[in-house]
């Protein structure tokens, strides 16, 4: 009876001991490889995990960055034309300066004709007979020379209504008094006028002084602007780089020529 069992057991070993044998090597190989190279199989990659934690995906990543790109075109436009406005305002402000220079130094022309006509009054004029063929041409004389100045456009053109009404002139005074009248009159005309396009002038820089403003700041946010990425990656370089170098513990590669980093 034991024969028989026997005889029904022993045909199965050398195919169980063959199959055991299998699994053996099987578990054998793989402890060899955990042991060998453990590295890269049991590598736990920290930065990569950080950095796909704090970056978006890449529909959100493209979609941010299209509007970053929209924004920053945008404002790099308005930046190209608050500077051509600032370059016209400065160019406004120069002629302005220039306008009110040129009418200072008429000015003072004109002050120093009425000095000179001032000290001239001063003196005993010469005798002439009145008449009124005199006093018409003195008339005659003082329209035409107020006319003139007018053309200078050192008088305007109230004031030159004025002379031809009589209001404030008189036609019969002596044509050197009469003269004296006329270049005060020009004298204050002009410093009106030195007055008013000294006002402009302060005006316009005002203007270029905004507009230089309103450009540098526009630079700035355009400036701003394209940098989100750069300091987006900066701020998240950090942890990658210390994972990197906790996983790895490897030494830096050093470059022929180049001397090693110091850590």
């Amino acid at each position: 009876m034991m024969r028989t069992a026997l005889s029904y057991v022993m045909p199965d070993v050398p195919m169980a001991a063959v199959i055991w044998l299998s699994l053996l090597g099987v578990v054998i190989l793989a402890i060899a490889a955990l042991l060998l190279r453990p590295r890269h199989l049991l590598r736990f990659d920290a930065g990569a995990r950080i950095r796909e934690a704090a970056l978006p995906s890449r529909t959100e990543h493209t979609e941010e960055q299209r509007d970053q790109d929209r924004w920053a075109e945008e404002v790099a436009v308005a930046a190209d034309r608050a500077d051509a406005t600032a370059r016209r305002r400065r160019e406004e402000w120069l002629t302005a300066q220039d306008e009110a220079e040129r009418a200072w130094q008429a000015y003072e022309t004109a002050e120093a004709d009425v000095r000179r006509l001032s000290a001239a009054t001063g003196m005993p004029l010469p005798q002439t007979s009145r008449t009124p063929a005199e006093y018409a041409d003195r008339e005659r004389w003082l329209h035409r020379s107020a006319m003139e100045a007018y053309w200078r456009r050192e008088l305007s053109v109230e004031q030159l209504s004025d002379v031809f009404a009589h209001r404030g002139w008189d036609p019969r005074l002596h044509p050197v008094e009469q003269e004296l009248t006329l270049r005060r009159a020009v004298r204050d005309n002009l410093f009106a006028r030195q007055q008013a396009a000294h006002a402009q002038e302060q005006e316009r820089w005002r203007a270029a002084e905004l507009a230089a403003a309103a450009a540098r700041s526009l630079r700035d946010e355009a400036l701003s602007a394209l940098l989100p990425q750069v300091e987006e990656r900066e701020s998240v370089l950090p942890l990658t780089a210390l994972g990197g170098v906790e996983q790895t513990r490897e030494m830096p590669t050093v470059v022929p020529g180049r001397a090693a980093p110091a850590y």
